[in-house]
C-alpha cells in the first residue's frame, strides 16, 4: 500500500507508520481469505479498505488539502479476466546478468536495492519480473507500468505486489496470484514528496490496463 521505504514522510510518527503496516497486513489477509471464493467480492473489500486508510489515517500519502471532502478512489470495476494465477519461472542468471538487478534511490532510505527472482507471463499482457528487495527481511515486490500509463493510469507505474509492505495476494498451490484489478500507485503519486521505486523495463508492457486504480482525482500527478 505505500512505497518500499521504510519510513513515512516527517509528518507522521513512526507509530503512525506502525499502525497503518498493520491495517493493510490485515486488509489484504482478509483479501486473500475471502478471494478464495469470490476475488470480485475481495476487489470491494479491498477498495473500501483503501479508502478508509488514504482517506482518514495520519500515515495517509494524501495531502491534507486532498483529504477534505475525500469521496473514495478511482477504481476500475472488477475485471475477472486480469486475475492471473501464475507459475513463476525462477531466475537463474544471477544478478549480475543484464535485467538480474536494479536499484532506486528513494526519499529515506538511499539506494534500495533489488535482486530478480523470476519471471511470470500473463496471458494478453506480456512479461513481469519478480523482484526480491535485498535487505532486512526481504520481500516480494511486482511492479507495473502499461501502455495506458500517464493517460488510464499514473504515469510512474503501479504497485501489483509489495510484500514487505504487506500488499501480498497469495498463490494457489504453487501458482503465485497476481491480479492486475489490485494495482495501485505508490506514494509519489499523491506526495511529490515521496521518492518510490519504479518498475524497470524488465516490469513495462505495452497491453493498456484498464483496471486497478485509475489515474483520476486531484492527488495524481500529471
Amino acid at each position: 500500500m505505500t512505497t518500499t521505504s521504510t519510513d513515512s514522510p516527517a509528518a507522521s510518527s513512526r507509530l503512525d507508520v506502525l499502525d497503518w503496516r498493520r491495517r493493510v497486513e490485515r486488509l489484504y489477509a482478509a483479501v486473500r481469505e475471502e478471494a478464495v471464493r469470490d476475488p470480485g467480492a475481495a476487489h470491494a473489500t479491498w477498495r473500501r479498505g483503501r479508502d478508509e486508510l488514504l482517506g482518514g489515517h495520519p500515515a495517509s500519502p494524501l495531502l491534507p488539502e486532498h483529504r477534505e471532502g475525500f469521496a473514495g478512489l478511482p477504481v476500475a470495476p472488477y475485471d475477472p479476466a486480469h486475475r492471473h494465477e501464475v507459475e513463476v519461472t525462477p531466475w537463474t542468471a544471477g544478478p549480475d546478468a543484464d535485467g538480474g538487478s536494479f536499484s532506486y534511490r528513494t526519499g529515506t532510505d538511499g539506494v534500495v536495492s533489488f535482486e530478480r527472482a523470476g519471471t511470470a507471463e500473463l496471458p494478453g499482457v506480456g512479461s513481469l519480473a519478480l523482484w526480491w528487495l535485498v535487505g532486512y527481511g526481504g520481500g516480494l515486490f511486482v511492479p507495473v507500468r502499461d501502455g495506458g500509463s500517464g493517460r488510464a493510469s499514473y504515469g510512474g507505474g503501479r504497485y501489483v505486489l509489495d510484500t514487505v509492505k504487506g500488499a501480498d495476494l497469495g498463490s494457489v498451490g504453487e501458482r503465485l496470484v497476481l491480479d492486475l484489478n489490485f494495482a495501485y500507485p505508490p506514494s509519489c503519486a499523491y506526495d511529490p514528496e515521496w521518492a518510490c521505486p519504479l518498475p524497470p523495463a524488465e516490469n513495462r508492457v505495452d497491453a493498456v490496463l484498464e483496471v486497478g486504480e485509475l489515474h483520476e482525482g486531484p492527488w495524481a500527478e500529471h
